[in-house]
């Protein structure tokens, strides 16, 4: 048959493609329409039958009778003595059905007609793929490394659909291998041209909330919720959770006997530092919670500007900061508010200044030694006996004097 390589082609996309016998069929009109349009310009007169499950189909072309010689359109009329060609006892005014043959269109046509379909089965998919997903975004989501480039992971789904998880939506611990099973967040489906690009994400703070949702069974029953995350992907997070029923510890059922709970997702987030928090509308005691495991002594809110003034004893100030400062910008986050630790003290004894804001005078590798045995303000240093100190750094007494003679100049002045 002439339209075999046609034939080919449905049966090609009817078993490889998830695509219904409708839509199928659907698609196969519209590409032959557009072929009958080119070749006849005009398909209005035409009838197409498919059967896609035997890879059968015909194109009949309907015209009416005309006296000879007065045919005015070729492919709406048909001489008398033409059609008696086909039946011999047609007459004027009768109409006439005549099969037409892919042949007739020309190989050129049903070469066109290949393409075009394996086009318009393309762009079904792509935009089924795109709904698809469209509504997973937000869900946690599994996919195989494909492989591995410099600025993105290409993963594989179990449909062969091709996720990309950018190196910026990565933790910067990760580290993956062709084969490996990656966990992630759909954060978002982006059209490239006609083909959907499905982004996933790592650092997502929706992430950490859906891991509670899938690890742990009261937030997932609604019993428990989690009222607000923010975090530093892979190095701390705070989760800020709630339960409407008094009997239900909401902290201590997420975190688990030993940690046991909680211990699945710091894994699957590079040994991320999770602190979950019981939420409060008392914001007091909200902002006192945010900043554990320091022990607060007072706060004092401005809430015009959404700041708060919180009163620390000096040894919970480095706890209250914590490591690169990451506590108590995590704290600022959760709570909304601009945190300013205000150590206690003697009003002399109240003043102080971070051994940071010595930079242009004392080296940076210097302060990092003080910092190292929990030394990181100018008086935490001055009170400390120089002799000490040179046992308990690697610094030289001569650098020490001179350190504590910048440090006496700045409250001198």
């Amino acid at each position: 048959m002439e339209n075999l390589a046609l034939i080919d082609s449905f049966s090609e996309f009817k078993d490889d493609k998830l695509i219904d016998r409708v839509t199928l069929m659907a698609i196969l009109e519209d590409v032959f329409r557009n072929a009958l349009k080119k070749k006849y310009g005009s398909d209005d007169n035409f009838d197409i039958i498919i059967n896609p499950d035997k890879g059968d189909m015909e194109i009949w072309r309907n015209r009416v009778v005309v006296a000879d010689g007065e045919v005015e359109d070729p492919n709406q009329e048909i001489s008398l003595t033409e059609a008696r060609k086909i039946e011999p006892d047609f007459e004027v005014g009768e109409d006439v059905s005549e099969e037409v043959k892919l042949i007739q269109l020309g190989r050129r046509a049903i070469l066109a007609l290949r393409q075009n379909l394996i086009s318009k089965i393309h762009e079904h998919d792509n935009t089924n793929l795109y709904k698809q997903f469209k509504d997973l975004i937000g869900d946690i989501y599994t996919a195989e490394v494909h492989h591995v480039r410099p600025k993105a992971v290409i993963l594989v789904d179990d449909e062969g659909n091709e996720i990309v998880l950018p190196k910026e939506k990565q933790i910067p611990s990760d580290f993956f291998r062709k084969g490996d099973n990656v966990r992630g967040i759909i954060e978002n489906v982006e059209l490239k041209g006609n083909k959907p690009q499905i982004i996933m994400s790592r650092t997502s703070e929706m992430f950490l909330e859906k891991l509670f949702e899938q690890e742990i069974p009261e937030v997932f029953d609604g019993l428990i919720t989690v009222k607000k995350v923010v975090r530093i992907p892979g190095e701390k997070a705070k989760v800020a959770v709630d339960s409407y029923d008094d009997r239900i510890d909401p902290v201590g059922a997420c975190v688990g006997m030993k940690g046991s709970r909680i211990h699945g997702i710091v894994r699957e987030l590079g040994n991320e530092n999770i602190d979950v928090i019981n939420y409060t509308t008392n914001t007091q005691l909200y902002i006192s919670r945010a900043l554990s495991p320091a022990k607060v002594s007072s706060i004092k809110i401005d809430e015009a500007n959404g700041r708060a003034e919180v009163f620390l004893k000096l040894e919970e100030v480095s706890k209250a900061i914590g490591r690169g400062g990451h506590n108590i910008r995590l704290a600022g986050l959760l709570t909304g508010y601009e945190l300013d630790v205000i150590r206690e003290g003697n009003a002399a004894e109240d003043e102080d200044v971070e051994l940071t804001e010595f930079s242009d005078e004392i080296e940076g590798w210097i302060i990092e030694e003080f910092a190292k045995i929990g030394l990181d303000t100018a008086r935490s240093v001055l009170r400390q006996d120089v002799a000490d100190l040179v046992r308990r750094t690697d610094l030289e007494e001569e650098t020490i004097l001179d350190v504590v003679r910048i440090l006496k100049e700045e409250f001198e002045d």
